[in-house]
C-alpha cells in the first residue's frame, strides 16, 4: 500500500511493513480471537479492522469481499480530516479558529441584515457542533448550493452553547479549507499529512451538487490509512520522527470542548472536541456511522479501526465498543510492558480466524418445501409504495443461488443473491456494486438481504411471504436517498 510517488517516509519505515504478535506488545492472541468472536455473536457486520498497540501494527482483519487495498466510504469520519484541515490552516496562519464564519462567506450572505445568531457563530463553535441550527441546514432547503443553505437557515439560538450534531458545519469548513488554500481539501490534506503517511493514492472525498467536498461524509480511503491518521492524531502529529499536524491544535481538537449528555448511547454521552467523539477510558474517536471508527485510547498507546455496516442493528457502534472494553481493554489495563509468551496452538487459531473472516450470510435453510410450486411462478401485485407490478423468484439448487426478477416504472429487473455465499452485483438501475444473500427463516418466509458496498453503503431487507397461491412482499430500505422504492409492503396473486 505504498505511495510510489513519495519519498519522505521509507517503505520499510512504514507501521505496516511488519505486523507484530499480540503478544510481543502484552496481548494474548486469545484476546483478538474473543474480539472477533464477540462482534460474530452480536451479529455485527464487520467489514474490516485493525488494532496497533505501542506504536505497532498487531492485527488486521478483512471480511471477504473486502480486502486490504478496499477504499471504503467512512462517512463521518471525513469531519475528523476536515478538523486536521482546519488545524493546518492555523498553523499556517490563514486563520484562527476564534474567527466568525461569515467574513470568510460574504457571497453566501442573505441580503439585508444578518441574524445575529449567525453573525456571532465563530469556526470554534462550528467545529465542537454547536451552531445555532437545529440541524444538518442542506437538508432543510432544496438547493445545490449546500455552503449556502447554512448561511440563509434561519438559527433559533446562541451559538457555541449546546451540543447539535450538524453535518453542514462540517462542510462550510470544508469550503473553508478549499477556500483558503486555493486546493480540493483532499489535495490539501495530502500534501500536508496523507501523502508523508504513505496513503493510498485512491482516497476520495465526495462533492456536492456544486463541486465542494463533502467534509462532513465523503471520504473513502482503506483501514490502512485510518489508522495511520488515527494513530498520528493520537501520537501527537507525529508519524515516524516527523511533525505532520500541529500538536497544540490535536490537544484542544480531542479533548472535551462540549457536553453531549442528551445522546443516545453512553459512548456518546462521553462529550465532543472538534469534530471528534470522546470515549470512555479516557479516549477520543473519529467516528463514522455504520460502525466506522477509530478509537484511539492514549492512556494504553492502543488504537482499533473498523468499518462496518451495523445500520440496521439497534446500538450496533457501541457493540463494537463493548467488545473492546470486554476483550481487550483488561489485558491494556494490566499494563504488561514485556511479550507474552507465544502460544503456538493460539497463534495458529487466530491465523485461521483472521484468513476465513467474511461477512455474514442471513442465516436460515437453504430450501424449502414449497420451493418447487413457486419457483418460476409470475405474481401480479396490487398497488404498492415500490411500484412493482409484478414479480417472481427462480431458485438455482445447483448453485446455492437464486433471482427475484421484478417489474417497476423503470424496467424489469433482476437481483440474484446465494444461499450461505454472496452474490456480487451492480444493484439494479445503478452503478453502484452490492453483495445479496438469502435463506428460508420459516417454512414459507424468505429473507432477502441486500449490502451496497460502493460510494454509498446502505442496505435492502426483504422479505417474500407464499400462502397458497399469494405472495407478500415486505421491504425495508437504508437511508440512501434512491432506495426510495424499495421500502413498504405488496402483495398479489399467482398469474
Amino acid at each position: 500500500m505504498e505511495n510510489s510517488n513519495h519519498s519522505d517516509i521509507c517503505p520499510n519505515n512504514d507501521i505496516y511493513s511488519k505486523i507484530v504478535t499480540p503478544e510481543s506488545v502484552g496481548i494474548p492472541s486469545f484476546a483478538v480471537l474473543g474480539f472477533i468472536e464477540e462482534l460474530k455473536k452480536e451479529g455485527l457486520c464487520i467489514h474490516g479492522f485493525s488494532m496497533m498497540k505501542s506504536g505497532k501494527v498487531i492485527t488486521e482483519g478483512y471480511y471477504a469481499p473486502f480486502h486490504m487495498d478496499f477504499e471504503h466510504r467512512v462517512y463521518s469520519i471525513t469531519k475528523s480530516f476536515t478538523s486536521l484541515a482546519i488545524g493546518l490552516l492555523q498553523e499556517e496562519g490563514k486563520l484562527h479558529i476564534n474567527d466568525r464564519i461569515c467574513d470568510y462567506f460574504p457571497d453566501k450572505l442573505p441580503e439585508g441584515d444578518v441574524h445575529p445568531y449567525l453573525a456571532m457563530t465563530t469556526i470554534k463553535d462550528m467545529l465542537k457542533m454547536a451552531t445555532p441550527y437545529r440541524y444538518t441546514t442542506f437538508k432543510q432547503l432544496d438547493i445545490d448550493d449546500w455552503v449556502k443553505t447554512f448561511f440563509v437557515v434561519e438559527p433559533n439560538r446562541y451559538p457555541g452553547k449546546c451540543f447539535c450534531y450538524d453535518t453542514s458545519s462540517s462542510h462550510v469548513l470544508a469550503a473553508l479549507v478549499e477556500r483558503l488554500s486555493g486546493m480540493s481539501m483532499l489535495d490539501y490534506l495530502k500534501e500536508k499529512l496523507l501523502n508523508p503517511l504513505g496513503c493510498s493514492e485512491g482516497m476520495k472525498i465526495l462533492k456536492d451538487p456544486v463541486g465542494v467536498s463533502q467534509g462532513g461524509s465523503g471520504l473513502l480511503c482503506t483501514v490502512r490509512d485510518l489508522t495511520k491518521v488515527a494513530y498520528t492524531c493520537m501520537n501527537k502529529g507525529v508519524y515516524q520522527g516527523k511533525q505532520l499536524l500541529p500538536a497544540d491544535y490535536l490537544k484542544e481538537a480531542t479533548s472535551f470542548q462540549i457536553s453531549t449528555c442528551l445522546q443516545p448511547v453512553i459512548e456518546e454521552q462521553q462529550g465532543y472536541g472538534y469534530q471528534f467523539w470522546r470515549c470512555r477510558n479516557n479516549g477520543f474517536t473519529l467516528y463514522g456511522m455504520g460502525g466506522q471508527l477509530a478509537i484511539c485510547l492514549p492512556d494504553y498507546d492502543f488504537v482499533l479501526v473498523t468499518v462496518a455496516d451495523t445500520l440496521s442493528i439497534p446500538n450496533g457502534v457501541q457493540g463494537i465498543y463493548e467488545a473492546l472494553w470486554h476483550q481487550v481493554l483488561p489485558y491494556l489495563k494490566a499494563g504488561e510492558q514485556t511479550p507474552l509468551p507465544e502460544d503456538a496452538y493460539i497463534k495458529v487459531k487466530l491465523q485461521e480466524a483472521l484468513r476465513d473472516l467474511k461477512v455474514s450470510t442471513v442465516e436460515g435453510l437453504n430450501t424449502c418445501a414449497i420451493v418447487p410450486d413457486i419457483n418460476e411462478k409470475t405474481y401480479k401485485l396490487g398497488e404498492n409504495p415500490m411500484l412493482i407490478s409484478s414479480c417472481s423468484l427462480e431458485f438455482m439448487s445447483k448453485e446455492s443461488s437464486g433471482c427475484f426478477t421484478y417489474t417497476n416504472p423503470t424496467g424489469t429487473h433482476g437481483l440474484d443473491f446465494g444461499f450461505g455465499i454472496m452474490k456480487p452485483q451492480k444493484f439494479p438501475g445503478t452503478e453502484y456494486d452490492c453483495i445479496s444473500s438469502a435463506a428460508w427463516v420459516t417454512e414459507n418466509t424468505l429473507h432477502l438481504r441486500t449490502s451496497i458496498i460502493d460510494e454509498c453503503f446502505s442496505s435492502v431487507n426483504m422479505s417474500f411471504t407464499f400462502v397458497d397461491n399469494s405472495i407478500t412482499i415486505a421491504m425495508k430500505k437504508g437511508i440512501e436517498p434512491f432506495l426510495d422504492l424499495y421500502d413498504g409492503f405488496a402483495s398479489g396473486l399467482r398469474e
